[in-house]
């Protein structure tokens, strides 16, 4: 496993990190994982060098934080935990956005679910257009100056959201986000018109979710999916599906000529990406993890990305 660095903090992540929201039970095709499963992925991923595990509080009702912190047991000091908040997490109005109170009480509630005393890496998981910005950096600042949060993160903002966002941490010395959760494929290459210009600019580390577009670029769905199918019922990210079979010929085609899988090419060019920082890989099987973590040996030539 090779390591890259985090954003601006000293901190080095490896290449390959572990998406925990397959882990729990009733988000539908989503939630494969139970607490066996849970242990038995965990503890490979660490073997394998793996050291960031990602989850949220929303993942099947809390329960992948759960099974996260008693998956990773005694091995805490071996492991980065990255969560998030944002989304609705209880019946009252309140229980959602990104408000003081809000972020403030599903840290703590993230906390005692992880069973930990800190979160390595605290992520805002979507925008609140509802709450001004200064209330949720006020937010972020106190629990990293509790000693709760180690460090702050934020999913899925725009460009220009996220620049404001560090130029008002930074004027207030505020506790600044170091990483950017963002959404990247072969299918979704959208960040690249100026998104990753702009982190790289400021200093901000990119992890990347979904990037086998939710599970289509392992070639499962070229055809119809079936009823029971992830994309089925969830298909998100969207796919554009006549460019989707026009990309899978060519991975194809190189996944030949290396002896390879389409999701272990896939995940590869994702790794060749010089603004990445680390990639988000979510698997509902032991087998799964292991064939992933191949991705991170395989050395595509010139030729076969420029193809990509």
């Amino acid at each position: 496993m090779r390591y890259r660095p985090l954003g601006q903090t000293g901190l080095v992540v490896s290449e390959l990190s572990l998406g925990a929201m397959t882990f729990g039970e009733g988000m539908g095709a989503i939630t494969k994982v139970d607490q066996a499963g849970a242990d038995a992925i965990v503890g490979a991923a660490l073997d394998a060098g793996i050291n960031l595990i990602d989850t949220a509080d929303v993942y099947a009702g809390g329960q992948s934080e759960l099974m996260v912190g008693a998956a990773i047991g005694k091995r805490r000091d071996e492991v980065l935990i990255a969560t998030k908040c944002g989304f609705p997490t209880g019946p009252g109005v309140n229980d959602t956005g990104l408000s003081y109170q809000h972020v403030i009480d599903a840290c703590e509630a993230s906390l005692r679910r992880l069973g930990t005393d800190h979160i390595d890496l605290y992520q805002i998981h979507r925008p609140d257009p509802r709450t001004p910005f200064e209330q949720t950096a006020r937010a972020l600042d106190d629990l990293v100056r509790r000693g709760l949060v180690r460090n702050i993160g934020f999913c899925n903002l725009w460009s220009w959201a996220a620049a404001l966002a560090v130029s008002h941490q930074r004027h207030r010395s505020q506790a600044t986000f170091c990483s950017a959760q963002m959404y990247w494929s072969l299918l979704g290459r959208g960040l690249e018109r100026e998104f990753t210009d702009c982190v790289a600019e400021l200093g901000i580390g990119v992890l990347v979710w979904s990037p086998l577009a939710g599970g289509y670029l392992t070639g499962k769905y070229r055809d119809l999916p079936g009823d029971d199918a992830r994309r089925a019922e969830w298909g998100f990210p969207p796919v554009n599906e006549e460019l989707g079979r026009v990309v899978l010929v060519v991975v194809d085609e190189i996944a030949e000529t290396h002896g390879a899988t389409p999701a272990q090419v896939s995940l590869a060019w994702m790794l060749g990406r010089t603004t990445v920082t680390s990639v988000i890989v979510g698997v509902s099987s032991l087998a799964q993890l292991e064939s992933n973590l191949k991705a991170a040996d395989l050395e595509l030539s010139d030729d076969e990305v420029t193809l990509l």
